[in-house]
């Protein structure tokens, strides 16, 4: 009986066996045109996202901008429409008794203040709704009413247009019809109107 032959040829194949498998197999990098592929998606990719971040961070102050110019157009017009609205200037001696503007000295007829008036003036300010007409694109937000200054609405300016319109059965003669328009940053434009009529001629501020 022959002895058992060492598993030597089986043995020293092994190593030949892993190293064809390793030969068979192929290790593929990245090509330099998958690379430039792969930089220009991520590239369009972030431009859209930091579009997207611009956009939305300049349309969060507008709603800010918006709030602000209709807080201002809303005082203008409620100071505005508590104003007398007389047949005679206020400072006329015939005010208080007045039945129409010819018995006036200083009728309320023009729609502009009298020569000396401004908004805010501590001695001759505007007494009147028809002196709120001379306001045309100017930046009176500074201050309020009694003139006390209001910091950070530099970039807002007021216009006031103040015409005489018909209000129903009122006809025009005894009824304005006010619009206060603010412009501010980026255009940002909020228009109101309002009416008031002469239903107290006689009263004086």
């Amino acid at each position: 009986m022959s002895p058992p032959t060492e598993p030597t040829e089986a043995v020293n194949n092994l190593p030949g066996m892993v190293f064809a498998q390793h030969a068979g197999m192929r290790v593929r990098g990245v090509s330099l045109v998958e690379l430039i592929v792969f930089i220009a998606i991520i590239g369009v990719s972030l431009a859209g996202i930091l579009g997207v971040m611009n956009y939305t961070t300049r349309a969060s102050a507008q709603p800010l901008v918006q709030k602000q110019a209709l807080a201002i157009a809303e005082a203008y017009l409620e100071e505005i429409l508590a104003m007398p609205f007389t047949y005679c200037d206020p400072d006329d001696p015939a005010a208080a008794t007045a039945a129409n503007t010819a018995a006036c000295a200083t009728p309320e007829t023009a729609m502009a203040a009298e020569a000396g008036e401004a908004r805010g003036n501590a001695t001759t300010p505007y007494d009147n709704v028809n002196d709120y007409a001379s306001l045309t694109a100017e930046p009176p937000a500074a201050q309020d009413s009694p003139g006390t200054p209001i910091t950070g609405l530099a970039g807002y300016t007021v216009s006031v247009a103040v015409a005489s319109q018909a209000l129903s059965t009122v006809p025009s003669a005894a009824s304005l019809r006010v619009t206060v328009t603010v412009t501010g940053p980026a255009n940002t434009t909020v228009r109101l109107d309002g009416y008031r009529t002469r239903y107290s001629p006689n009263t004086l501020p």
